[in-house]
């Protein structure tokens, strides 16, 4: 089919389904999908939220008249059927990190207002899944047969560790070449390595001060809230424009607000953990083993680059390090920091580990790593790589180069892949919309629109080439 005769049927098809697109999201965005392991069960391992949203996702490609499967909750497929069972992949998933707070628009249910949709997953990942689904029914709605068969995976835990994927590829084979829609466009060839770590205090003692200590809603997000509660007179704690003060039963609370965003990008985000180990520290809330761990946090926080605990560092492909703290919780007695580290090549787990176990170490707290994924890349300009380039600049009538990301999507787990799109940073958009993880999480429809014909002219283009 010739470019332009090809383009015009894309954007007629664009406009004959876009209703039903919309609705379709938000039937999955109204499934709460975050991990919940205390309520797993067999057939919802990571929760009954991402176990309701496969089978709705496996509902959804069904309708769409693909051949869907659900594996135990741990994750789905639908494929559509080509000349080969040679497969081309796309792979989003189901599951979201939690709402949180702040919202000014219902977390659990689409909201569509001036041309955006708001609702947690509307962006990461609901929304782009189900515009890859439609994509890839342009091709039997115009009697189009491939050369290779198309197969959605959809995923059900790629918010807290990516082990959908693990169960997934122990019983199946690698797509030949596979592509996310998780990322930014116009296309991203490598991504950072991922790195997670929890610090332990030591137990306090009977001079505590701090009675609760709480904050943030996900290890790979900047926390937007935290609270901690103390042995202290209320009236005697000063606010300021970020803290509140308030009695609670005799002590003291403080609650802090702080500006939440992804891990990934953590410019121009204030975390609100951070803001209350600061209040702590000048204000001497703390006891001596306690002040040594707040220290230790604010290393840790202060500076999302690393320097505060010897760790920064950048390379030509990536860039720098970064640092957030995603949640602090009080277990015990002890006081618990979760950390994420996007790394670049000039680093190693290994360098990373004993760094930042001796910072514990060195105060009688323990450290350990939760979560380890070594920096990808793929070469920019294999054949694979270009036809998704090609693809977007086609749509958009732009010169894009591909790029590397900090974030950690599915692309990297497979042999060979890609996250392209749907989102386009370099867009502005009213302040009542926020990005993925945090509150009034928002997307353009035209955006959207758009990534849904990059999508199909990508398929096209994928089809043409030599995967034998």
């Amino acid at each position: 089919m010739e470019h332009e005769e090809l383009s015009m049927k894309i954007d007629a098809y664009i406009d004959e389904v876009w209703e039903q697109v919309v609705e379709d999201i938000d039937t999955l965005v109204r499934i709460p999908s975050t991990e919940d392991l205390d309520n797993a069960a067999p057939g919802a391992p990571y929760g009954p939220g991402p176990a309701e949203a496969l089978k709705a996702g496996v509902a959804l490609a069904e309708k769409l008249g693909y051949d869907a499967h659900n594996c135990d909750g741990h994750i789905a497929y639908a494929d559509l059927a080509g000349k080969s069972e040679t497969q081309i992949g796309i792979i989003g998933h189901l599951d979201v990190v939690p709402a949180g707070s702040g919202w000014n628009f219902e977390p659990f249910q689409v909201t569509r207002k001036d041309g955006y949709l708001i609702g947690r997953g509307v962006l990461d990942d609901k929304g782009p899944s189900v515009v890859a689904m439609y994509a890839m029914k342009f091709f039997p709605q115009h009697d189009i047969e491939l050369p290779y068969t198309i197969r959605m995976i959809m995923g059900g835990n790629e918010e807290s560790g990516m082990r959908d994927v693990a169960y997934y590829r122990e019983r199946y084979d690698d797509p030949a070449f596979i592509f996310t829609p998780d990322a930014d466009f116009p296309v991203c060839y490598g991504e950072k390595g991922g790195f997670d770590g929890r610090y332990t205090s030591k137990k306090m003692g009977d001079d505590a001060v701090i009675f609760d200590f709480q904050g943030g809603d996900a290890t790979n997000a900047v926390a937007a809230q935290a609270f901690a509660v103390v042995k202290a007179d209320a009236a005697d704690l000063k606010e300021t424009d970020r803290i509140t003060v308030s009695d609670a039963d005799g002590y003291a609370r403080l609650d802090a607000q702080g500006i939440g965003g992804h891990a990934s990008k953590p410019e121009g985000t204030i975390n609100a953990i951070g803001l209350i180990v600061d209040y702590l520290l000048e204000n001497d809330l703390c006891s001596t083993d306690e002040r040594a761990f707040l220290e230790l946090q604010h290393k840790l926080l202060s500076a999302s680059d690393g320097s505060g605990v010897g760790v920064k560092t950048s390379d030509e492909y990536f860039g720098p390090l970064t640092l957030i703290g995603g949640t602090v919780h009080m277990d015990d007695g002890r006081i618990v920091q979760t950390i994420d580290i996007r790394y670049p090549t000039s680093i190693t787990s290994d360098e990373l580990i004993e760094k930042l176990g001796a910072y514990a170490d060195a105060i009688g707290a323990t450290f350990e790593n939760t979560l380890l994924m070594v920096p990808f890349l793929v070469e920019p300009d294999s054949p694979m790589i270009q036809a998704l380039l090609d693809s977007f600049n086609d749509a958009t009538g732009m010169h894009e180069k591909p790029f590397t990301i900090g974030g950690g999507t599915y692309a990297r787990e497979f042999a060979s892949g890609a996250s392209f799109g749907p989102n386009m940073p370099w867009l502005s958009h009213p302040d009542w919309i926020a990005g993925e993880h945090s509150a009034n999480e928002g997307v353009s429809e035209d955006m959207l629109k758009t990534a849904l014909k990059i999508y199909i002219l990508t398929i096209d283009r994928l089809m043409q080439l030599d995967f034998a």
